[in-house]
Parts: structure tokens; sequence; C-alpha cells
């Protein structure tokens, strides 16, 4: 059945599904930058302190971990409707 409030007929949950696998793509990266900062193993970041690897550690594991989570959670659908928020749909 085609929704008539989407005129493209795109299923939001295909954008929803990428931008949640886009947010765990760039955790990762962040993960890897870290260590790549903390191993001094790499000339070009001789300079970077360890705080900022340590930073980009951090980020990266809640970017990996715990964002997807948020946002699946705050997308989470509402059965046949789909995509309502908690507050409109009278859940708690």
């Amino acid at each position: 059945m085609i929704d008539p409030s989407n005129p493209a007929g795109r299923d939001p949950a295909v954008a929803r599904f990428a931008a949640i696998q886009m947010m765990r793509a760039s955790g990762a990266m962040l993960v890897m930058g870290g260590f790549a900062v903390l191993s001094h193993h790499f000339a070009v970041l001789a300079a970077v302190p360890d705080l900022a690897g340590y930073v980009l550690l951090g980020v990266g594991v809640l970017d990996f971990f715990v964002v997807p989570q948020l946002l699946a959670r705050r997308w989470r659908s509402g059965g046949p409707g789909g995509g309502q928020d908690r507050e409109q749909s009278g859940r708690r």
C-alpha cells in the first residue's frame, strides 16, 4: 500500500537503517584514528597529544555502540502507522 503522506513512495526505514550504519562506520573510523594516535607509529601523528587519541577513542566507542541504539529507540515504529514518536502514540 502506498502511503499518501510519502509522495515519493520511499520507505523511511531504509534511510534510517543507512543513517545508523553510517554512525557505526564513523565510530569505527574514530576508534581506529584514536588507536593510530596512541600507537605513535605514524610520523604525521607524532605531534598529536595522547589526550586527543583517548578522546577519539572514547567518542568513537560511544558513536559505535550507544548512538545507534539511541537512534533506533527514537525511530522505533509504532505499528502500521510507523515512525510515531512516543509522545504522539500515547506510550510511555
